[in-house]
């Protein structure tokens, strides 16, 4: 088949959703990229799109920690990760829901939030310590197809239990859980003034709880004794264990602390209308996750940061600039993330902060 049919087979099977290229650019001319470029680099759009960056940066490296803690230390590559994260958006909604009444003040909402929080967190650790335990622990000997064909049907598994659960009580599993979504605050579902710039509540909401993420695993890593176990563990499991480490001990523990993450990752999700409570979340959440920790350098937490940073701020960017510019391929921002995803494997595969070998066992 020749480059024109082929051309013409794509048009035909997607006349509404791609494009020529020539309709591109009659959509960049008719706007105007030089007006387009102005109003970017104006303050409420800079600072907007700085806001929604780290916004969005602060969600992907509370999505992506916990896989960066387990893989880290363990070499394991858990595909169950996303579906964790699902869970934990399905848990802090039903103890949202449960204790959220109509007259529940907005404080009280928040506080309420960060119950819930600590409650998920404390469940999704609970079921990560037994899943390491009575199923990943008994494939540390195997290779590494073993554990990724595990965590994949666990993830399906999950999956399924929890469609089977929503569907019993009424819910529709594809669709953002509309009742959990509701008990979010009002300040959050506000503009915020800050000067004379306005940006969303819950953007900030999700900095601020993104910030204390990195801050408190960086603190357990660096100034605790277990995370100096950790950090022994990963770069040298035998030695650890010859010098008096309980590594296997130290493997559950971080699967669990990741589990947690993934679980209070999805607690934040619930809240977000972008996101919300629902079964596509896990392989929604999967995606971004790899694709940081890929950036940023597959087992470094710090490369989890940055990678995240880069990839918030690219996302903001881009899609400021399709959806108020080039309002016909409002699709590209996820382009643009793959893209710089490309490069650097092209240019430095293992990551901006990545070893050649990473995973103790």
């Amino acid at each position: 088949m020749t480059a024109t049919a082929l051309v013409a087979a794509a048009e035909s099977l997607q006349p509404a959703v791609t494009p020529a290229l020539s309709d591109l650019g009659a959509t960049a001319m008719q706007l105007g990229f030089g007006e387009g470029l102005r109003q970017f680099l104006g303050p409420d759009a800079l600072v907007s799109v700085a806001v929604e960056g780290l916004a969005k940066s602060a969600i992907y490296v509370m999505i992506a920690s916990g896989l960066t803690l387990i893989f880290g230390l363990m070499g394991v590559l858990n595909f169950a990760h996303g579906s964790l994260t699902m869970i934990g958006a399905y848990l802090a909604g039903l103890v949202m829901v449960t204790l959220v009444g109509s007259a529940t003040g907005a404080w009280t909402r928040l506080a309420l939030f960060f119950v819930a929080l600590v409650a998920v967190f404390a469940a999704l650790a609970l079921l990560g310590g037994v899943m390491e335990v009575g199923l990943i622990r008994q494939l540390y000997d195997r290779p590494p197809i073993y554990q990724i064909l595990l965590t994949f049907g666990l993830t399906l598994v999950l999956e399924e239990i929890v469609r089977i659960v929503v569907l019993f009580y009424g819910l529709q599993p594809i669709s953002e859980w509309r009742a959990a979504l509701g008990t979010r605050p009002a300040i959050l579902s506000a503009e915020q003034s800050i000067g004379p710039l306005s940006v969303r509540g819950l953007a900030l909401f999700e900095i601020a709880l993104g910030a204390a993420t990195v801050l408190g695993i960086w603190a357990f890593l660096t100034r605790t004794r277990y995370g100096l176990y950790i950090r022994a563990g990963s770069e040298d499991a035998e030695m650890a264990e010859a010098l008096g480490i309980d590594v296997r001990r130290v493997f559950t523990v971080v699967f669990a602390l990741g589990a947690g993450v993934a679980g209070a990752a999805g607690a934040l999700l619930m809240w977000d209308p972008v996101w919300g409570a629902n079964v596509p979340l896990a392989a929604e959440t999967l995606l971004p996750a790899f694709v940081v920790v890929i950036i940023g350098g597959l087992g470094t937490f710090r490369g989890t940061v940055a990678g995240a940073l880069i990839v918030g701020m690219a996302d903001a960017t881009t899609t400021w600039w399709f959806q108020n510019v080039v309002v016909t391929w409002t699709w590209l921002p996820e382009i643009t993330v793959f893209l710089i995803l490309v490069g650097m494997l092209i240019v430095k595969p293992q990551g901006l902060f990545g070893v050649e070998e990473v995973g103790g066992h």
